[in-house]
């Protein structure tokens, strides 16, 4: 059975800095796509940063593109977000995916992922 469990999410102020993690059971990280997606009231849930499957490239959404950074510890089955900067309009609740069938061209794509956690409020205010 596989498991993805966020944690790290809380308040943070305009401008600082946080780290979420998901960690994976059931499965090694080797050969399946990882991705954090993104969710706030009243908007669709929107592709923040993945790795490929194949080859572990990494992918980024325009608004975060230079502001995070995906890494990721096979050893530990552990996938990380760093968020710098944040603003205001980074708040939601971050989930984490997992997919074996996800091809690069939809790494964006929601409806790609198999298997997804529970999800982390991240809140950015003053």
């Amino acid at each position: 059975q596989v498991q993805l469990v966020e944690s790290g999410g809380g308040l943070v102020q305009p401008g600082g800095s946080l780290r979420v993690s998901c960690a994976v059971s059931g499965r090694t990280l080797s050969g399946y796509a990882v991705a954090w997606f993104r969710q706030s009231p009243g908007k669709e849930r929107e592709f923040v940063a993945g790795y490929s499957r194949v080859g572990g490239y990494t992918y980024y959404g325009d608004d975060v593109k230079g502001r995070f950074t995906i890494s990721r510890d096979n050893g530990k089955s552990t996938v990380y977000l760093q968020m710098n900067s944040l603003k205001p309009e980074d708040t939601a609740v971050y989930s984490c995916a997992m997919g074996n069938r996800v091809i690069t061209s939809s790494i964006r794509n929601q409806n790609a992922y198999d298997w997804w956690g529970q999800g982390t409020q991240v809140t950015v205010s003053s």
